[in-house]
């Protein structure tokens, strides 16, 4: 019988040592981009030889350190099982990448299933992030987190930003791209940030977006319209920096359908505000 208890700490090493493997077949690409063969999945989707040798990469080390988890990955699916599941993306900022823009990352998160143990005794009640790690190969920075233990950059234990208001806050978001069936929804959003924060940025990769909140860079963060890879391994470290990384709609325990709000304990309940009026209940 499947021991239900998760080792953390084994899992946190295969992952680094995952998104290691994963960032330097990119960078062996980053400056032989012009040579890549790019697909595109659908309108302003594209994948490239780059991100499907990163992913393939990244599961052979996690396949052969952690046989028993599931994989659910980017670029060539997979499906949840066991007591937990790594979530990948291999490329996070694809089109940045594509167009030489050092703005990408390798992301991978573990989700414990219900049932799980974690630490103590007691079964997790509800999905859960325990292990994230987002590694930007281009400034060597590596976020990692682990459930109820903390959020690192590199050697460095990392926290939210303390900013109280939205006026005083710098805000990251990401505009439609790809669905635009959101828009209505999203761009009243986007006016009131503008006209209500510091400041309105948008790099293009969603993972880093969040690493940026967890470390303080950025007070806030929300976007809508991504997917589960996009924001798995960042709910876990800005959570684990002492914020708040919710699902939009206030349904499920993480942002696994993609709309996804955050920040720290002041900012992440005022953009929770500023969204909740646009939204279309479904």
């Amino acid at each position: 019988m499947q021991s239900l208890r998760l080792p953390l700490s084994d899992c946190l090493d295969a992952a680094v040592t995952a998104a290691h493997a994963g960032a330097a077949i990119l960078q062996s690409y980053a400056h032989n981009r012009a040579e890549l063969v790019i697909d595109k999945k659908m309108r302003n989707d594209l994948v490239s030889q780059a991100d499907r040798e990163a992913e393939e990469a990244v599961i052979e080390i996690l396949r052969e350190r952690t046989p028993q988890l599931g994989i659910v990955a980017e670029e060539s699916g997979g499906q949840t099982s066991g007591i937990a599941t790594w979530y990948i993306d291999p490329l996070d900022g694809t089109t940045n990448f594509l167009h030489g823009i050092p703005q990408y990352a390798v992301s991978i998160a573990l989700i414990a299933h219900a049932g799980a143990v974690i630490t103590g005794d007691t079964p997790l009640e509800h999905d859960t992030p325990v292990i994230g790690v987002i590694y930007d190969p281009n400034r060597e920075e590596l976020f990692t987190a682990m459930y109820e233990v903390g959020a690192w950059l590199n050697e460095r234990r990392i926290n939210c930003s303390q900013t109280e208001t939205l006026s005083e806050s710098v805000v990251a978001t990401g505009f439609p791209f790809r669905d635009f069936s959101f828009a209505e929804q999203y761009m009243p959003t986007l006016d009131y940030a503008i006209n209500n924060t510091r400041g309105v940025r948008r790099l293009g990769a969603a993972a880093l977006d969040l690493a940026w909140v967890a470390c303080g860079r950025y007070d806030g963060y929300w976007e809508m319209g991504l997917a589960p890879w996009d924001v798995a391994a960042g709910a876990v470290i800005v959570r684990e920096a002492g914020g708040i990384c919710e699902d939009i709609h206030h349904r499920d325990p993480w942002p696994i359908k993609g709309y996804v709000y955050a920040g720290n304990v002041h900012t992440a309940p005022a953009l929770d505000a500023m969204i909740q009026p646009h939204l279309i209940q479904k």
